[in-house]
């Protein structure tokens, strides 16, 4: 189970199972890592299921939990959590290959908290404690602070050793980035480091699921397709924290108020729809689709659009020809459902909750 920090993991976890002291260790408990000198012989006793919590500090433990789970008959389950992704964690899909299912957590959705919430989900963005703070206030310094610690601790352990100013900078201008095409030129002269450093430096944002680089669509087509990715920053409330913005109305007057409620949208529809892979589709020609995915063998487009009436635009006529979409919805915060031709729909952000059957019926 892997997802960035303080989204629910361990709460999720100790809900699942009525889970003792000896069967939970947690990686940053001085006394679990004692308890894990030796992981073998630690582990290899217990029976039900075994938590193991922040497994990315001992990714040691992979070869030892394999020739744990091919005893016959199985003992104990193992069930692994973790703040860093597959990525990062590359010995463990190495390792446990065919022993092993990943699920990913992204805090609290839209289907969780009710389409009433979907401003204050937005604004606060999906972590319980800031969702759930008692004011738009408290949860702005929740964020705040979760993002310094994240900076002096979780970084560092991945391997940036930048300081931490220039780390905040780093991450302020991916913030100011948010739903444009990576170009790290201008963010490596900034920060006086290379291009290849910085693009690491996104990766590495990437793999502890603070940003979200959206890979692009390449149709095999005449036209001249952009190639780098699109960036963001995954969930809403750090977006507006890193870009200072405490209410709603900070985020109506902001120059990057659309691309906040693009990512947001994108993230939900991610959550909701749980699509085989996602993609974004741009030709240097200026057609553009926000999202595209794969569901089984059909691909879908979507897009975000924070208007009262959307209308059909040439990317989309464009994008269902080149792409052989199924079909685009275009999602906005209005009411009311409607057709703009056979294959494009207009839809409001409450048909998310409802999955693919509701966006695309």
């Amino acid at each position: 189970m892997l997802g960035p920090r303080q989204c629910g993991k361990t709460t999720l976890a100790r809900g699942l199972a009525d889970i003792d002291f000896s069967n939970y260790f947690d990686l940053e408990d001085p006394e679990s890592i004692a308890r894990l000198e030796d992981p073998k012989t630690a582990l290899a006793g217990l029976r039900g299921i075994v938590v193991i919590d922040e497994v990315q500090r001992r990714p040691d433990i992979f070869p030892v939990l394999r020739v744990l789970l091919d005893r016959k008959p199985l003992p104990a389950k193992f069930l692994i959590l973790g703040s860093a992704s597959p990525d990062l964690l590359r010995q463990s899909s190495e390792t446990l290959a065919g022993r092993i299912e990943t699920i990913e957590m992204g805090g609290f959705s839209l289907k969780e908290v009710g389409f009433r919430q979907s401003s204050h989900l937005w604004l606060r963005g999906a972590f319980p404690l800031s969702f759930l703070a008692k004011n738009d206030a408290d949860s702005f310094i929740w964020r705040k602070n979760f993002i310094q610690m994240f900076l002096d601790r979780d970084l560092r352990q991945q391997g940036i050793t930048i300081p931490a100013v220039s780390l905040h900078r780093f991450w302020t201008m991916l913030a100011h980035s948010h739903g444009q095409i990576w170009n790290a030129a201008p963010l490596a002269g900034s920060l006086g480091v290379s291009e290849p450093t910085i693009r690491r430096y996104l990766d590495i944002l990437t793999g502890v699921f603070m940003a979200r680089q959206l890979q692009p669509w390449h149709a095999n087509i005449k036209k001249r397709q952009i190639k780098a990715p699109k960036v963001y920053i995954r969930d809403t409330g750090i977006l507006h924290t890193l870009l200072g913005l405490k209410t709603e109305s900070d985020i109506f007057a902001h120059p990057r108020c659309g691309s906040s409620w693009e990512g947001y949208v994108i993230e939900e529809v991610i959550k909701s729809v749980e699509p085989d892979e996602v993609y974004f589709w741009a030709t240097h020609n200026g057609a553009e689709i926000d999202l595209v995915f794969g569901k089984g063998a059909r691909m879908y487009g979507v897009e975000c659009k924070r208007a009262d009436a959307p209308g059909l635009t040439p990317s989309m006529k464009i994008a269902l020809e080149d792409l052989k979409l199924e079909r685009i919805a275009v999602i906005y915060p209005g009411e009311q459902r409607y057709s703009l031709n056979k294959h494009v729909v207009v839809v409001p952000l409450e048909s998310v909750i409802g999955g693919m059957e509701e966006i695309f019926k």
